[in-house]
C-alpha cells in the first residue's frame, strides 16, 4: 500500500536547513514527536521561526486553552482541514472538551453560551470579505467577552488559517503517516 507523500519534503533535525534547527532543537528539548506540518515548515526558517513566535505569544494570552481549541477546530473545519481535524481531535480532548463539545465547536458553537456568541463572532468573520456584521461583535461583548480577546480570537483564526494553507499547498499527510519516524515535538 502506498502511503500518502507531501509535495514538501518534511524535513527533521538532521534534514532541515541551519536556520530552522534553534525552533527544531527546542522542541526536540520537549520530547514527543515532531508533527508534518513543522516538518514541512522547517523547510522556510523564516515560516517556522514566525509560527512558532506567533503560536508562543497566544499560549501565552488571555483566552482560556479550550476557547483556543474550540477555535481551532470551528477554523478547520470551515476550511475543510482533515489534517488539523485529525490533530485537533487529540488536542481538544487533552484541554478537557468533551465528544459533544468537539462536534459543536465544527460548527461554530457551544453548550456554553459565552463561547457560542465567540465562536457564531469567528463564523462572522470567516464568512465574508467585509468586516464580521456589527451584533456578532456585540453579542460576543454581551458576552463577556473583553476586546483584547475578540482580537485574540482573531490571530487565532489566522494562526489556524495559515496552517491550513501550508497542510493543503503541501498535501501534507496526517501524522502518524511513514513520514513520521521521527522522535522530536511540534514547535
Amino acid at each position: 500500500m502506498k502511503t500518502k507523500e507531501s509535495r514538501f519534503k518534511v524535513h527533521d533535525e538532521m534534514t532541515a536547513p541551519d536556520g530552522s534547527l534553534p525552533v527544531l532543537k527546542g522542541a526536540l528539548a520537549a520530547g514527543g514527536q515532531l508533527s508534518n506540518f513543522v516538518g514541512v515548515l522547517a523547510g522556510s526558517p523564516a515560516a517556522l521561526r514566525a509560527y512558532a513566535r506567533f503560536r508562543s505569544e497566544l499560549r501565552q494570552g488571555t483566552l482560556p486553552a479550550r476557547t483556543q481549541q474550540r477555535i481551532a477546530l470551528a477554523v478547520a473545519a470551515d476550511q475543510q482541514s482533515e489534517y488539523a481535524l485529525a490533530a485537533l481531535q487529540r488536542s481538544a480532548r487533552n484541554a478537557g472538551l468533551g465528544v459533544d463539545e468537539i462536534a459543536l465547536a465544527r460548527e461554530f458553537d457551544s453548550g456554553d453560551e459565552r463561547e457560542a456568541a465567540l465562536l457564531r463572532y469567528v463564523r462572522g468573520l470567516l464568512a465574508g470579505d467585509g468586516p464580521p456584521p456589527r451584533h456578532l461583535h456585540e453579542e460576543a461583548r454581551e458576552a463577556g467577552w473583553e476586546d483584547e480577546q475578540i482580537l485574540e480570537a482573531v490571530s487565532h483564526v489566522a494562526l489556524h488559517s495559515f496552517a491550513n494553507l501550508v497542510t493543503r499547498a503541501g498535501d501534507v499527510p496526517a501524522d502518524g503517516s511513514v513520514e513520521e519516524g521521527r522522535a522530536v515535538r511540534a514547535a
